[in-house]
């Protein structure tokens, strides 16, 4: 039977819709993850770490001192000053090429996949544990990243176990495969011929800031990005008040930096759990800008 013309017309309309909806829907879907939340990151909560460690590799991102003083049983120390040097330019407290962060990853019995916890105290050692999520993040790393939330403090004032002493970690050895992201990373050189692009934040001190800054930038100490007595990363809502109070369009890309790159990731790794829009690490820092700003 020859179906009538009209029929036939708006049949095949339909079918176009329908395809261009579908299309439009699977295109939002994979734009979501360049604007949202940065790998398989989240927060997890003493009580819910607790009973379930040898579900994790745990890093304890605070100094050696700090570390053997007490720590959660099985934590590996993972400091940012072990894994930063100077570079061939004479920028101090560079992270380390990604090989041989592969490399150091792979020694600990670290792969691109196993889920991690990382903690640390948000105070001496300049949010280290921001710098140890944005570092595997910044590596492409496909594992879970659980940050916990309000580290040690959190730990402590539950009365968890702690090990105090040099704890020697089991032997492991492991293949970390990398694959680096460049989003989340920015340049000098990007800074400098992108003004306008986005909105830098300065989270040094302010005797720091006063000294110098980057041209146009906007100063929040990273000590604002945490709150409370276990010192907690910002909700997404303290967050947006946060910036908001600084004339900060949350809804525009956002690079971080700080002198090298260890307290701006901590601020990075709040946003990045807040959910909000495309931000970036500077992680050369004031520490880059001098050395390009003097040649």
């Amino acid at each position: 039977m020859q179906q009538p013309a009209g029929l036939f017309t708006r049949s095949r309309t339909g079918v176009a819709r329908f395809t261009a909806m579908l299309l439009r829907g699977l295109l939002l879907t994979i734009a979501l993850p360049s604007a949202g939340m940065a790998a398989d990151l989240g927060v997890i909560a003493a009580a819910a770490l607790k009973g379930n460690t040898a579900k994790y590799v745990i890093l304890d991102s605070r100094s050696k001192a700090d570390w053997e003083s007490g720590h959660i049983p099985g934590a590996i120390q993972f400091f940012w000053d072990s894994y930063t040097r100077t570079d061939g330019k004479g920028v101090q407290y560079s992270s380390l090429p990604p090989q041989e962060l592969a490399a150091a990853f792979a020694k600990l019995g670290i792969d691109e996949k196993t889920p991690l916890v990382v903690y640390g105290d948000a105070d001496k050692s300049w949010g280290s544990e921001g710098f140890s999520v944005w570092l595997f993040t910044w590596l492409g790393h496909k594992g879970s990243i659980r940050l916990l939330n309000g580290g040690i403090q959190s730990w402590r004032a539950q009365n968890l176990l702690l090990v105090k002493g040099a704890e020697k970690p089991a032997a492991a050895r492991a293949l970390y495969k990398f694959e680096v992201k460049p989003q989340y990373i920015v340049t000098t050189e990007e800074v400098q011929n992108n003004k306008g692009a986005f909105t830098l934040i300065d989270t040094r001190s302010t005797f720091e800031w006063l000294k110098g800054k980057i041209p146009g930038a906007v100063h929040i100490p990273w000590e604002d990005f945490y709150t409370g007595k276990d010192r907690h990363p910002l909700s997404a809502a303290e967050l947006k008040k946060l910036l908001a109070k600084h004339n900060v369009d949350s809804s525009r890309p956002i690079v971080y930096y700080c002198l090298g790159g260890v307290r701006s990731a901590y601020a990075w790794t709040v946003h990045q759990l807040a959910g909000l829009p495309e931000a970036r690490n500077y992680k050369g820092g004031w520490a880059a800008w001098e050395k390009r700003a003097g040649q």
